[in-house]
């Protein structure tokens, strides 16, 4: 099936209403770009991971709309914009070329080389060092494949400081990413935790292919379940807003003489969530990367 790209520009106070509009009207899918995209009037737009900017639109925004071929784009157009009380705006069209879609999106994801000796790796390709710790996890819906710095940076933690025999908690696990490197590093037992039921059971199915046994849980199942109650390491790549709300409770899963070691941090985070942390352990930037930092800490041996 052949598809055709309604393009469309128009300014920012349109983009989100014209884009619902098209939906409703019959487009398969609608993306918003900046029409000045390449130019020096180009605005990027940033968010957190998990925080995406309150706004996907730009001061001059291109809605492009997706259609099947020999569809009636001008009516399309037209309904939409009368449902946005806009007047049809102009419009050009592009044809979009036949392509193996699972072959380029999977084209898109090489095997991560992270620290020195770990490799993340797609299912669809070969690990370029057999004899790394190779974590073979495809993207998906939970955070967590090593590409961006706040994992890769607890993964680099984890690597330097093998938890070899070591019981160790992470907490938001998404993935399951952090958990799974702690494992195959020797740590055991191991535990992640993840509000989110989508992330646990992608913990779950990931740590089954790369054979880590590992057990996740809801939080209150977590609270709930009669397990240990501290760790050797305890490591949470969140976000600095939840991990100063966490402060007391993640310090409380630290075991005496345990280490603690908390990432999603942009630099200029660095000292607030260092100081709501400070009652309990005192938390220092173990490294930093692209703008992100990890914060590390130790318990005293006695509690």
């Amino acid at each position: 099936m052949s598809w055709t790209e309604i393009v469309i520009e128009v300014a920012r106070d349109h983009a989100e209403a014209l884009s619902d509009a098209l939906m409703e009207a019959g487009a398969l899918s609608v993306s918003v770009e900046d029409a000045d995209e390449g130019t020096d009037a180009e605005r990027p737009l940033f968010g957190e991971p998990g925080m995406e900017p309150t706004e996907a639109a730009w001061e001059h925004s291109r809605v492009v709309a997706l259609a099947a071929d020999g569809a009636d784009y001008a009516a399309v157009v037209a309904e939409a914009a009368t449902a946005c009380g806009i007047s049809t705006p102009a419009y050009s069209l592009r044809p979009v070329a036949e392509q193996d879609w699972v072959r380029l999106t999977q084209s898109q994801f090489e095997p991560i080389h992270i620290g020195k000796n770990i490799w993340v790796v797609p299912s669809w390709h070969d690990a370029p060092d057999p004899n790394g710790l190779i974590l073979e996890l495809d993207p998906g819906l939970a955070f967590g494949t090593g590409s961006h710095p706040t994992t890769r940076l607890c993964m680099e933690w984890l690597e330097a400081n093998a938890p070899q025999n070591l019981s160790v908690l992470d907490y938001g696990c998404g993935s399951g990413i952090l958990a799974m490197v702690a494992k195959k590093l020797g740590a055991n037992p191991v535990y992640g935790v993840d509000i989110d039921p989508q992330a646990i059971e992608s913990a779950r199915y990931n740590s089954e292919r790369n054979h880590c046994e590992i057990d996740y849980y809801l939080p209150e199942e977590f609270a709930n379940a009669a397990r240990q109650k501290t760790y050797d390491v305890v490591v949470a790549n969140i976000l600095s807003s939840p991990l100063k709300l966490m402060a007391p409770m993640l310090s409380s899963r630290v075991a005496p003489g345990g280490r603690l070691v908390l990432s999603g941090i942009l630099e200029r985070q660095a000292d607030e969530v260092a100081a709501a942390y400070a009652p309990f352990l005192k938390m220092s930037v173990w490294a930093q990367h692209e703008g992100w930092v990890a914060l590390s800490g130790q318990s005293a041996a006695t509690k």
